[in-house]
């Protein structure tokens, strides 16, 4: 009897955790957003520039499959973008792009990691997301636990007015490497339809097994609103690059956060139609439609359609 009772104890156990775990992967808090920027990980990309030698080291490890951090494919030929890397320096800031390659004519700014030296030996880090892809600027740095602040050769922290960690980045690899004597500032060399040897362009995978893949990387990183980075920021902004395929493509996502925290995805259609009116002049009509859906209570999607219609009329000549 007390076998059995045991025995039950331990499957309804069981069933309960199993039941947890289906809960927690189903409630999944950082959802897709339909945007670009689900495709290539901020996180992950300042974890690579953290290990990597130099600037030439940094762009081979981010078109590497296995470092699952590129899941771009901005012009949708199948295939995985190019990643190149570009340094923009201007006295002690650097500004250092991350550039897809998506035609032979246009490329796209995915991000730009800005650093800046703040002491003898301390310099500050951010990567900033581009608002093509992410819908706004999305700023991310790296960050140290309080309690771990004084770990054998770990990075050494200070205090900004927030009361937030700042991870001094200067005891990097790639931080000390640029800022050298010897540094040769890199532009990259390549471009479209010619890649070092090495690049082999795999097909992207979907985001639920990408995000999955990246979510170690969130460990050590977080999204923040202080740009503080601002002297590295004014020297990228006047180079910035946007590819107008990336940002007037016929649907446009737009993602936002609604007032319960929730995911807000819509899309946004336009269609201009001009035709000749009874006098000769010219009718044209201009039709926006925008759907707007959300994740009710119950897991399913609520919806919304709004349509506005713009209608201008020009006069015939003679």
């Amino acid at each position: 009897m007390v076998k059995c009772s045991i025995l039950r104890l331990c499957t309804a156990c069981v069933i309960g955790l199993m039941a947890f775990s289906a809960q927690a992967q189903d409630v999944d808090p950082v959802d897709s957003t339909g945007l670009p920027g689900d495709h290539f990980s901020l996180e992950g990309a300042v974890e690579l520039f953290k290990k990597a030698e130099s600037p030439e080291a940094f762009e081979k490890s981010l078109n590497s499959e296995n470092n699952d951090v590129n899941n771009l494919d901005l012009n949708e030929d199948g295939e995985i973008d190019y990643i190149r890397v570009i340094d923009n320096v201007e006295g002690d800031v650097h500004a250092i792009v991350l550039q897809a390659v998506i035609s032979e004519s246009e490329s796209q700014d995915v991000a730009v990691i800005e650093i800046e030296k703040d002491g003898e030996e301390s310099a500050v880090l951010q990567i900033v997301g581009d608002e093509d892809l992410y819908g706004e600027q999305l700023l991310v740095e790296p960050f140290a636990e309080e309690g771990k602040k004084g770990g054998k050769g770990g990075p050494s922290v200070d205090y900004d007015a927030n009361a937030r960690i700042v991870v001094n980045v200067w005891l990097w690899p790639g931080v000390r490497f640029i800022y050298g004597p010897r540094y040769v500032v890199w532009v990259s060399p390549w471009r479209w339809r010619y890649y070092p040897t090495w690049f082999r362009p795999w097909r992207p995978h979907p985001w639920r097994v990408f995000h999955v893949r990246v979510r170690p990387f969130h460990r050590h990183y977080h999204v923040v609103t202080t740009h503080r980075v601002v002297r590295a920021h004014a020297v990228y902004a006047p180079r910035r690059t946007s590819s107008k395929v990336v940002h007037t493509r016929t649907t446009t996502v737009v993602a936002a956060k609604g007032k319960n925290g929730k995911v807000v995805a819509g899309k946004r259609t336009t269609t201009t139609t001009t035709v000749k009116g009874k006098n000769g002049g010219k009718v044209t009509k201009e039709r926006t439609t925008t759907k707007v859906g959300a994740k009710g209570k119950d897991g399913g999607k609520v919806g919304a359609s709004r349509t506005k219609t713009k209608t201008t009329r020009k006069r015939g000549g003679g």
